[in-house]
């Protein structure tokens, strides 16, 4: 029995458990899911004290409302999220990312909203305790597997916590996400099946990120791109990132929770480097998409590694 117990008082709108991911199962149908913000899915875990892949509680939008039932609770949120703590004393303090706090017994912490962005994290000291499926924690919701039976939370569930024995943590670090001026991508398999106006109208002009996006795609709303080739082709393996264009010409990116296969064709897939950037556009957020080549790609995600590495290697 684990030494500290949640309490959830409202489960948010979206709040799942996940690491960093499932791999390689494709051949059956499911994909890597995992955090979508992997940057500060890490931070979070190590302002916890935590090895990298530590569950954590990814919320989006709208957190959950928890309350400290048994014992005493180190936990970080990261993000950019509004949440208040209130103790025992109906005290209610103004939390702050990046940053521990140690909740006691009937304290609560209230995840209000994200800013401006989609997905936040909080994790616990000692971690989660949860059962893996096919060595992940990562919680797949259209599937149903994963921690929790496969679902998101709801009210009244009890989230139990391994017990921590190092002293808790004060670890704070200063990290504000950067401002993007596009979204990178490489040429998808099907480029060539869209004429060069096409591809003008796609790297140049603006699109809208639309209310019709969660953990399995990103439907985008501009410019009509129309292949000049097949509108359905067969259908093949698709990867996380990957821009299908359906027959009605807006595109939809392929996210964590995507299909295995589509037979829609692939105009582009966005670099690894820019994904967590991707994934915290809210809806009617404006985004633009700029070419490069692979080398490119490869030079940024080394950089992106390397930021994020000196990140976390400030928290130590």
């Amino acid at each position: 029995m684990s030494d500290s117990i949640l309490k959830v008082l409202r489960p948010g709108i979206n709040s799942t458990f996940q690491d960093i991911g499932r791999n390689n199962f494709y051949h059956i149908g499911l994909p890597f899911s995992g955090a979508m913000d992997k940057r500060n899915f890490l931070i979070s875990n190590n302002l916890s004290g935590n090895p990298n892949n530590f569950p954590v509680l990814e919320f989006a939008y709208q957190g959950p409302l928890l309350k400290v039932e048994k014992g005493k609770i180190n936990l970080a949120i990261t993000g950019n999220v509004n949440f208040k703590i209130k103790n025992k004393l109906s005290k209610k303090i103004d939390g702050e990312c990046y940053k521990n706090y140690i909740l006691y017994e009937g304290d609560e912490i209230d995840i209000i909203s994200t800013n401006h962005s989609v997905y936040g994290y909080l994790a616990v000291s000692g971690g989660f305790k949860l059962e893996k499926y096919k060595d992940s924690y990562s919680t797949t919701i259209r599937a149903e597997v994963g921690a929790n039976n496969g679902n998101k939370l709801n009210n009244n569930d009890k989230l139990y916590i391994n017990s921590y024995e190092k002293n808790f943590l004060n670890r704070k670090i200063k990290y504000m996400d950067s401002k993007i001026e596009y979204i990178r991508i490489l040429k998808g398999t099907n480029f060539d099946y869209f004429s060069d106006d096409v591809i003008k109208k796609f790297l140049n002009e603006k699109f809208l990120v639309t209310k019709l996006t969660d953990r399995m795609g990103m439907r985008l709303k501009g410019p009509k791109l129309d292949s000049h080739k097949n509108k359905n082709i067969k259908s093949e393996g698709l990867v996380k990132g990957v821009v299908q264009v359906p027959s009605d010409g807006n595109p939809i990116v392929m996210l964590s929770d995507h299909g295995t296969i589509g037979g829609y064709p692939k105009i582009a897939v966005v670099i690894s480097a820019d994904y967590d950037k991707l994934v915290q556009l809210s809806p009617n957020t404006k985004i633009k998409f700029k070419l490069i080549e692979l080398d490119e790609a490869e030079k940024i995600y080394k950089f992106y590694k390397m930021e994020t590495d000196n990140l976390i290697n400030q928290i130590k």
